[in-house]
């Protein structure tokens, strides 16, 4: 769990990042799954993108992005997500 200190130092690390990702009609499945967890892994935070076609909310695909990948919700702004995990190998992001 971050503090919101470290949520608002994140919020401002992802302001410059566009969206790597999009939540479109084919949902948030196995292999969209794994791509964001490779994408987490590498970089740390990144921006996905939650089309209207998706048939999720935002808050609501940010939740099961979530829950299935163990990383943290940073913030949910209109229909962009943005989530951090530490990278296992080499963290670049210290918070």
């Amino acid at each position: 769990m971050i503090t919101s200190k470290q949520r608002s130092n994140l919020r401002s690390l992802a302001n410059n990042l566009d969206p790597i990702f999009q939540v479109g009609k084919g949902g948030i499945e196995d292999n969209f799954l794994k791509q964001v967890d490779d994408a987490l892994e590498a970089r740390e935070l990144i921006k996905i993108k939650v089309l209207n076609n998706s048939g999720y909310e935002t808050r609501e695909a940010s939740n099961i992005i979530c829950e299935e990948l163990k990383c943290e919700g940073v913030q949910v702004i209109g229909s962009i997500i943005v989530l951090f995990r530490r990278s296992t190998k080499k963290p670049r992001i210290e918070i």
